[in-house]
């Protein structure tokens, strides 16, 4: 005998395999037939609402787990609130614009992109959003989440492509929107700037260098006379010795104290509590201080650049700022004043701290605190400019460290060199490390209009689960700098300001972003690139400061994180 003809078994016509991979085409197609989705809003008309407006993938590639999750745990919320008796809606979008799909189409067309023009490059981003939508909707629907697929909203449509310009436009009515050069995150193999969640930390090995300043004689003299004849200098630590060429200041800590440290015939100044460590690293042995100081007493003694002489470019302009304020000294070196930030710390380093105001947000905020000049000899490429000088000029930044390093160890400033591995801004796309580069750049305010008191006060208003999300998002909005909102790319909507030919200065404003709006309602963004001022500005528009009427076009695009915004 048989046993399973001894148990008493269900009779079903179930068959004995699910055969999943025939089965849920077979189920999804007759909900498509059926309209459930459709008999569902029709069914909960008139209910609680419940709107779920998607935050958009990148129409870039084909889903991947990251993104079918998204959209299964959304399924979950609308469906299981749709049972729980609301009017619950997923409406679902792409983003269209940016950085990621001009990346895939620059990759696409190789060298033949530098035939194009900007509007052949853009169409080509357009066509290719455009065909992983589609990809990417049937990917979706296969995972049977339901969602007004037939109606997403689209980024890149000609409707909503007005609506970020108007919105920019009202940003720049309220006088929020302004140009500035200040250093920001910047991508020399995407050649644009980025905004902070567009960089990611991984690790990466950098050059440690430990570098001294000389002070100069009249300094010691007049400031310091128990240092009086002896040779003094400040002790720098940097991971970075490329910026080096456009240092300008040594920032100490108010409030920290410094001592005068002689090794043999040396004297160095270094932070109080880091001798014993520094004196460790560097292998000074014995060493004896000679005196201490609150940082507030040294402030403005000067030192002088380890390597940057008269003949450097920056210096013969009688227009800069450096030499306007006598930041050279009589054998035409720059020089490098000690100045005060509290941004200074005693984690690492010798408490005295290199300052590029070109080449860091603190650095940048100083120069504004003592009016140094926001020096950046690098060009778009991360290669230096003829500004730093025939020795340097074409060398990448990262090519430029050894060089820069051996030139500090031929002259006998270098006191330490060895390597490090830390955590390092990188690129989201590209993934390889940026760098801080101060560039002329479109930012909005976070202060102006109360955008960041504003934004604070909304942040109470969401309920955050997690609940740490709130602290975290809050303390993040609170000491941003302010929002970065151009790129150097093609793909995207414009920023729509003009500037005059006579004088260069900017037209902006709320009238002139409408015009444009109510163009690219009719024909995209793509108009700001096919015609000329004229033909986008209305007949008679004037320069309110030099009476020009003629006009020249902003090319930058908006920062992508606006559009989704």
């Amino acid at each position: 005998m048989d046993v399973k003809d001894t148990l008493n078994l269900p009779r079903t016509d179930f068959p004995m395999k699910a055969n999943l991979v025939k089965k849920e085409p077979e189920l999804l197609r007759r909900w498509d037939e059926m309209d459930v989705y459709g008999r569902i809003r029709r069914a909960a008309r008139g209910r609680p609402l419940y709107i779920l407006h998607d935050g958009p993938p990148y129409a870039n590639g084909h889903i991947h787990i990251g993104t079918a999750l998204n959209k299964i745990l959304k399924d979950f919320v609308v469906k299981v609130k749709t049972m729980e008796g609301q009017d619950a809606v997923f409406v679902p979008g792409w983003d269209c614009h940016g950085l990621p799909i001009e990346h895939q189409v620059d990759q696409e067309l190789g060298p033949r992109k530098r035939e194009l023009s900007k509007k052949e490059i853009r169409q080509h981003c357009r066509e290719f959003a455009n065909s992983y939508i589609d990809i990417q909707r049937e990917e979706f629907k296969r995972l049977g989440g339901f969602a007004d697929w037939d109606h997403p909203y689209l980024t890149m449509s000609y409707g909503y492509e007005a609506t970020i310009v108007r919105e920019l436009g009202k940003f720049i009515g309220k006088g929020s929107v302004y140009r500035g050069k200040k250093p920001v995150h910047w991508c020399p193999e995407c050649v644009t700037a980025l905004a902070e969640a567009e960089v990611e930390y991984d690790e990466h090995t950098s050059p440690s260098i430990y570098v001294k300043f000389p002070v100069e004689d009249s300094a010691v003299n007049a400031r310091l006379p128990e240092l009086k004849g002896k040779k003094v200098s400040v002790i720098i630590w940097t991971t970075t010795p490329w910026t080096l060429p456009a240092n300008l200041a040594i920032c100490l800590h108010p409030d920290f104290e410094y001592s005068a440290v002689a090794v043999g015939e040396e004297v160095y100044l270094i932070a109080k509590e880091l001798v014993a460590e520094v004196a460790r690293k560097l292998g000074f042995g014995d060493y004896e201080i000679l005196g201490t100081w609150k940082g507030t007493v040294l402030e403005g003694i000067e030192t002088q650049h380890p390597f940057v002489s008269g003949d450097h470019p920056l210096l013969p302009s009688p227009s800069n700022r450096l030499r306007a304020r006598g930041n050279v000294n009589s054998s035409g070196h720059r020089l490098s004043s000690l100045v005060l930030g509290t941004h200074v710390t005693l984690d690492q380093g010798t408490g005295c701290v290199h300052t590029a105001p070109g080449h860091g947000q603190e650095d940048y905020e100083i120069a504004d605190k003592y009016d140094l000049a926001v020096y950046s000899p690098v060009d778009d490429r991360g290669c230096f400019t003829r500004e730093a000088g025939s020795w340097l000029e074409g060398k990448s930044v990262w090519d430029a460290n050894p060089v820069i390093i051996k030139r500090l160890k031929d002259s006998g400033h270098l006191l330490l060199e060895e390597t490090i591995t830390h955590s390092y801004p990188h690129c989201w796309r590209c993934k390889n490390p940026v760098i801080y580069r101060a560039t002329s750049q479109w930012f909005i305010s976070m202060e102006k209009d109360d955008l960041r008191r504003n934004s604070l006060e909304e942040i109470k208003r969401v309920q955050w689960i997690p609940a740490w999300g709130e602290e975290r998002i809050s303390n993040m909005i609170a000491t941003r700098p302010d929002w970065c909102i151009s790129r150097q790319r093609a793909w995207g909507v414009p920023i729509t300001v003009f500037y005059c030919r006579g004088c260069d200065a900017p037209l902006a404003s709320q009238e002139v972003a409408e015009r444009v709006a109510a163009l690219v309602e009719q024909h995209g963004a793509d108009v700001w690139f096919e015609q000329d001022a004229d033909q986008l500005l209305l007949p008679g528009t004037h320069c309110q400061y030099c009476d020009g009427q003629t006009f020249y076009k902003e090319m930058d695009i908006l920062d992508v994180w606006f559009d989704s915004g």
